[in-house]
Order: structure tokens, then sequence, then C-alpha cells
């Protein structure tokens, strides 16, 4: 079988997700990534168990995983389709511990690529702080003066609020 080329950095930081304050990726997109199932790379897991304390990998409770799948896809009913047990997350230090738990070339090469996609997201954050830092000293030294300067920049730098969804469907005229 062959295996399709490696996957670009941005593919990789998709599926960076944060969960419990931690940047993390599921044990099923790590598996795409590798190209094994989802159950082979658990498996592999399972057998070197202590390669993997609580802070490289943990297993989502039933109330994290619902929030999950409830912002992905409505899921098809029936037997046999769908997880029997909770998915894992692998922190930045599993993910590299995984390259020594599954023996392949690709394997080996995809961490490097997801390791890289860790860094260039941190890169990301410092380089948002130090902005945030500079911007601070600056509102200080030219108080009153840009002060509506440093508000909309301030603005613009601030995370987005999420805007109310508006329901879908037929409304009746009851």
């Amino acid at each position: 079988m062959k295996s399709s080329p490696l996957p670009s950095v941005e593919r990789i930081e998709s599926r960076i997700l944060v969960i419990r304050g931690q940047k993390v990726m599921l044990d099923a997109s790590l598996a795409g990534l590798y190209e094994v199932t989802t159950k082979a790379l658990n498996q592999a897991v399972k057998r070197n168990l202590g390669r993997f304390p609580g802070d490289f990998m943990y297993q989502l409770t039933a109330e994290e995983a619902a929030l999950l799948r409830s912002q992905s896809v409505t899921l098809k009913t029936g037997r046999g389709r769908h997880r029997k047990y909770q998915p894992y997350a692998f922190t930045e230090q599993g993910v590299a511990m995984l390259s020594s738990v599954l023996h392949s070339g690709r394997a080996v090469l995809v961490n490097v690529e997801i390791m890289r996609a860790f860094v260039r997201l941190r890169r990301m954050l410092e380089t948002h702080a130090d902005l945030a830092r500079k911007l601070a000293v600056l509102e200080k030294k030219y108080d009153a003066q840009f002060k509506v300067v440093f508000d909309a920049i301030s603005e613009l730098m601030a995370p987005p609020v999420p805007k109310p969804r508006r329901r879908i469907g037929f409304v009746s005229d009851n």
C-alpha cells in the first residue's frame, strides 16, 4: 500500500484542539495522520502505558466527548458505527512519545511535522503576548493623547465574541 504525502502544517494545526486548557490531538486524528487505525494506535499505546503518564495522554470524559461530537457532525444511528470508548487526547509530549511506540517510517516523519505545528502555534502565541506587552508600555507612555487608538487596537487583538446562532427549522405560529 502506497502512503499519501505528508500532511501540511496547516492540516495538522487544524487538528490541534484546546481541551482542559492544554493543546492536544485526539487519537482518531493522529491515527489518520499516521495512516493506521485508531484501534491499532490505542493498542500500541496500551502495550506501552508506562510511556504515557497523565500529562502526556488522558481519556476524555463523556461530557467532553459529547461537546466535541456536537461541534462536528450529526451522527448516523445504527449498531457498530461509533466508538465504544471515549477518545484519548495526547499532549505535545504524548505525540512525541507516539513515534517511539509506532514502528514505522511514516510515524517518524509525521511526528516531525506535528512538532513543527506545535512550535509554530507556540511562536504565534508568544508574538501575541509580546505585542500585548509593547502595547501596554505605549499606553502608559502616551496616555490620553492616543487612548482611542489604543482602545481600537486592543479591541482588534481581543478574541472574537461568538455571535448567537439562529435556530434552523420551521417555526410554528401557535
